[in-house]
């Protein structure tokens, strides 16, 4: 039989991210980025099937018996908490644990520019922080909660799936509600939410039409919406929102969210130059009356020249990011390349670089 927990506390020693256990395969953990079989041994469904459904609670194991696949949380006290995805496959079961540090790191702790700390200060409006799975965007959003906790007052309401994170209350009411265990859907969840009155309203992932329509509608009404969406850019974001709605109304949601987006903050994780550690490029938008202006005219392709030149809002491009990254020397200039958005120009800065040394 699988122990699952004794995997976990590896995982957390070694630094790892995730635990992947599909039957059929070796054990592997995903450390600094990169996938690592950690024995030779294969997985039979018959020895993985009992320890995920030992894990799993009443609720969630009925889930899984009828659609095959469920999301939850797993605690080890002393060790860490857990995301997990438990799902049916061609060769059995398997289940991937995605590891929640014990401690909500601040902004500091992350390193990220300090205008995020300007950012988190907002009073109404939306902020997004996007990415692709396992860039740190939940990291990141739960930083920015914890410098509203403890610098502001006021109602802080989180809408996870499963919930994460849990904060502590420090200046603010915290409530944190899980998505199947305490409200039906995201979108029934931000309905409530609504009138409960809250000052901050974080929304875990923005999945339909429904949940972006009520959080647009929420920022709007004078509530700071943080939430998280799978896109790669400030541009991409928007458009992704946009091309969410009936084409009849989408000159509407253009006029709303060029005056209730606050920031996009776009990130990826890069392995740093000694191997042990990956460090986090991030793209940040700031909603300055040029861009609602290209929001509100459909121009989102004049996205990426505005954040160019936004340097004194705050504003950097992902290349600007991972430029600086290169720089400081955390990070290799393969590396570097690789995450790069434009490639040519990316090359172009390498040779000058490597002449200027």
């Amino acid at each position: 039989m699988v122990d699952i927990d004794t995997l976990l506390e590896m995982l957390v020693a070694r630094g790892g991210s995730d635990l992947h256990l599909v039957s059929g395969d070796p054990t592997r953990m995903r450390v600094f980025g990169d996938l690592e079989a950690i024995s030779e041994d294969l997985l039979s469904a018959k020895e993985l099937l009992d320890p995920l459904m030992n894990i799993m609670s009443v609720r969630s194991r009925t889930i899984f018996e009828k659609e095959d696949n469920v999301d939850f949380a797993h605690s080890i006290e002393g060790t860490g908490r857990f995301r997990v995805n438990a799902f049916r496959h061609l060769n059995g079961v398997g289940g991937v644990f995605r590891s929640i540090p014990a401690e909500t790191a601040s902004l500091e702790d992350l390193s990220m520019p300090e205008i995020l700390t300007n950012i988190s200060k907002q009073k109404a409006g939306m902020i997004l922080v996007t990415g692709k799975t396992g860039s740190g965007k939940s990291t990141t959003l739960a930083a920015i909660v914890n410098e509203i906790n403890t610098t502001l007052k006021g109602h802080i309401l989180t809408i996870e799936d499963p919930v994460e994170f849990i904060h502590e209350q420090k200046n603010c009411l915290l409530s944190q509600r899980e998505v199947g265990e305490h409200a039906k859907s995201f979108a029934s969840a931000l309905h409530s939410a609504l009138r409960e009155d809250p000052d901050v309203i974080l929304v875990g992932e923005m999945r339909d039409l429904e949940t972006m329509s009520l959080a647009v509608t929420a920022a709007e009404t004078g509530i700071l919406v943080l939430g998280t969406l799978h896109t790669n850019s400030a541009s991409s974001t928007v458009d992704r929102i946009i091309n969410a709605f009936p084409t009849n109304k989408q000159d509407h949601i253009r006029t709303m969210l060029s005056t209730s987006l606050r920031s996009v903050i776009s990130q990826q994780l890069i392995k740093t130059k000694d191997g042990n550690g990956r460090a986090a490029a991030v793209e940040i938008m700031v909603n300055t009356p040029a861009v609602a202006n290209i929001i509100r005219e459909g121009n989102t392709d004049q996205i990426d020249n505005s954040i160019q030149g936004g340097r004194s809002f705050g504003m950097q491009s992902m290349d600007t990011a991972i430029k600086k990254l290169l720089t400081d020397e955390k990070i290799t200039p393969e590396a570097a390349f690789e995450a790069a958005n434009d490639k040519s120009q990316f090359m172009q800065f390498l040779k000058k670089t490597d002449e200027a040394t």
